[in-house]
């Protein structure tokens, strides 16, 4: 850890380092925010966790949380020193942010270093499905060059995309999308109509949503109410022809009922990012299906994502390592806490 003695530290999940240990997987120049730090010291965990220990948050100010859970347990050993936890990335569905809230720790989230990343990915996802890539890839290999009128691709033009949800991964899928001539629907409760319809998107129920769209993305965030919100009900509605694209959240798809689906051939097919359970076992039955294609909760990973997930996240550390407030807080309230008000910035 550089700085040992300094008062404010630091701690960087070790998942964010290299196989090897020789550095960071995002680009190292990121770092130069907490450099510049005075009294502020850094380091990587000494150990990877699927859960952050107890020992954790009796010994950082801050941590930078790409895969492990914050979870109740985490605080188990009284009034911890941790104040501050910041995702590396947008989602926050493995922090128990009610616990961290009584406890008095800031929970910060880094949307805008995934939000053009995880486009992307929807957009490579669409247009595999679209040219069916993965079978004309095998088609190749195994030299089945006689059958290439057999697996004939889909044409975008005219075609609807629709979006689970309509936050800031959706409006830049959707602005990714307009030159390609499809019809882009959403729905979102709380979305706003007019809004919507300057970016050229269509607000509309979810029954509709399901019924209308050729290629269903799914881009909202895993709670209470999205959990298990697209299963056999929301499948049997879709059209035949259907493909379902999920970079969100695993289980706000039933895996058991989109597997019968596609067995069955009720819808056309699927790409996942996400899995109900992850590392999603080899046994996994999706994994075996031909009309499936399947990343390991990893595809929008570029340099691009990594270098502005640190930025932003790092950023926000350093911002109230200062005393000052941070970009994207899930829980502002949390700084209401008593233990706040004896906060001494650096």
């Amino acid at each position: 850890m550089t700085g040992e003695h300094a008062n404010y530290r630091v701690g960087i999940t070790r998942d964010c380092l290299l196989e090897d240990g020789s550095g960071p997987l995002f680009d190292r120049a990121a770092l130069a925010v907490l450099e510049r730090a005075p009294n502020l010291a850094y380091g990587f965990l000494p150990e990877h966790a699927k859960v952050l220990p107890p020992e954790t948050a009796g010994r950082y100010d801050a941590i930078l949380a790409l895969g492990p859970a914050m979870q109740a347990s985490t605080l188990a050993r009284g009034e911890p020193r941790l104040r501050h936890v910041a995702r590396f990335g947008s989602g926050y569905d493995n922090v128990d942010i009610e616990a961290c809230t009584r406890a008095g720790i800031l929970v910060t989230i880094a949307p805008d270093g995934v939000r053009r990343a995880v486009a992307t990915s929807i957009l490579t996802f669409i247009l595999a499905l679209a040219h069916r890539l993965p079978t004309k890839d095998r088609l190749a290999r195994e030299g089945r060059w006689a059958e290439r009128t057999s697996f004939m691709g889909y044409g975008l033009a005219g075609k609807t995309v629709g979006s689970i949800g309509f936050g800031s991964v959706a409006r830049e899928a959707f602005r990714l999308m307009a030159p390609l001539d499809v019809e882009r629907i959403a729905y979102s409760p709380r979305g706003n109509a007019i809004e919507a319809a300057r970016e050229g998107v269509r607000l509309v129920d979810f029954e509709t949503l399901l019924e209308t769209s050729d290629f269903l993305t799914v881009n909202c965030p895993l709670n209470a109410e999205t959990r298990g919100m697209v299963g056999a009900p929301a499948l049997s509605r879709m059209k035949r022809t259907a493909f379902l694209i999920n970079t969100a959240r695993g289980p706000i798809v039933d895996e058991r009922a989109l597997t019968d689906a596609l067995r069955a051939r009720r819808i056309a097919g699927a790409a996942l990012d996400v899995f109900d359970q992850e590392p999603t076992p080899r046994s996994n039955p999706l994994l075996a299906l031909d009309n499936v294609i399947v990343s390991p909760h990893s595809l929008c990973w570029t340099d691009e994502c990594f270098r502005l997930c640190a930025e932003s996240a790092l950023g926000a550390i350093a911002a109230v390592a200062r005393g000052q407030k941070p970009a994207f807080p899930v829980n502002p309230e949390a700084m209401d806490h008593p233990r706040w008000r004896d906060f001494r910035p650096i």
